[in-house]
């Protein structure tokens, strides 16, 4: 029998450690175990329910690598719960930790680890549809060293699992997801797919190595002009000026996942072979350890490349390149809006569709993309 703190039978509610637009996180033991365990509880007030749903996708996927395990999920009268493996911080904490920026050793092996994850949802026919730094969580203990993907509540099949024919293509949806982290086709209406989430993947990664966005900072009126202008300043920023300062690869990850069609299977291997290629040329040691954890002085220097083996020939790049004074984010900028899961009833409505358009034509024609490519269809911003 249920009591007031206690559900499932077996697992006490603790206190609150976490929340966010759809929901709270507690604390929880299951007192037949003794184990400590994370509650995720949606309200009944909550206007889009989607904890159930999120819990069954999830126990859909728990047998992958870094994907948290589900203990028991159902409602009550005052609403939903799911319980689950309890893990440590976001990437997104331990990059503030981290003075808000990681060294690129610890960026690229970060993307290593997100890139494993998003193909195992992928090859299970489920889109995220909200990456960000939040998202990913890393675990405790013997799994310190692994990176999690979590909330799933906006994610989707994109295709059948038994014929997997893929979702048609749309356009007119629903802005769904994280403004600072959304692709651009996400913010132009079109339905989501594969490419989305790496592209996603990528403005996450950009964020850890260079320390900010150059769409943060963004003040207007209302939130669907932010969006607006989120979406015009992403267009018109050149992938190489994205990445500046950045060893090449970066600018071929976001060139590779913007160019990806609707249905386009994405080769995983390839993006993650680019990340191998810094590490190779950067020549860093193997005793590797992330940026938050405490380690010797010399393991833990304020070199922004990471700990390489320093009687080898570094490879010449430059640091990432601050954003104009202008463009530049206030401690409280970070966590405004733009860093918030959202969705929308509709999608934005622009007044002038056809400049938009122009914007992204012009902007890929001065980054160096052929108009055959533009004809063919492809999506490149």
């Amino acid at each position: 029998m249920e009591t007031e703190n206690r559900i499932g039978g077996k697992f006490i509610i603790g206190s609150k450690i976490g929340g966010g637009s759809f929901g709270e996180i507690f604390s929880g033991i299951n007192i037949n175990t003794n184990e400590k365990i994370a509650i995720k509880f949606e309200p009944t007030s909550c206007k889009t329910p989607q904890l159930i749903s999120e819990a069954k996708i999830m126990r859909s996927l728990e047998k992958g690598t870094g994907i948290p395990k589900i203990f028991w999920y159902g409602g009550s009268d005052n609403g939903n719960y799911m319980v689950m493996e309890l893990l440590g911080s976001s990437l997104e904490d331990q990059y503030n930790f981290c003075h808000r920026k990681f060294t690129l050793r610890t960026t690229i092996k970060l993307a290593d680890q997100m890139l494993h994850r998003i193909e195992f949802v992928h090859n299970n026919n489920i889109i995220h549809r909200d990456i960000k730094p939040d998202n990913f969580i890393m675990g405790l203990g013997s799994k310190s060293g692994i990176v999690h993907i979590i909330d799933f509540g906006l994610s989707k099949k994109y295709r059948d699992p038994r014929t997997k024919q893929h979702i048609p293509y749309r356009e007119n949806k629903s802005l769904t997801g994280t403004a600072r982290y959304a692709s651009i086709n996400t913010h132009m209406g079109i339905e989501q797919s594969r490419r989305d989430d790496l592209e996603s993947i990528g403005y996450s990664i950009v964020y850890f190595y260079r320390g900010n966005l150059p769409w943060q900072g963004v003040r207007t009126g209302t939130k669907q002009e932010k969006y607006q202008k989120i979406m015009e300043k992403k267009i018109g920023t050149p992938v190489d000026q994205l990445c500046r300062g950045f060893p090449q690869e970066f600018i071929n990850y976001m060139s590779y996942c913007r160019s990806l069609h609707f249905e386009e299977k994405p080769d995983y291997d390839y993006l993650r072979r680019l990340f191998q290629t810094v590490n190779t040329n950067e020549q860093f040691s193997n005793d590797f350890k992330f940026d938050w954890v405490k380690s010797t002085a010399s393991s833990h220097g304020s070199s922004r490349s990471g700990n390489r083996r320093h009687k080898h020939k570094k490879v010449k790049h430059t640091e990432p390149q601050p954003l104009p004074q202008d463009e530049k984010i206030s401690s409280s900028e970070s966590a405004e809006s733009i860093a918030k899961t959202i969705v929308t009833d509709s999608w934005p409505e622009f007044k002038d569709r056809e400049k938009i358009f122009k914007t992204r034509y012009l902007a890929e024609l001065a980054n160096h993309v052929t108009i055959a490519q533009l004809e063919q269809g492809c999506i490149i911003y």
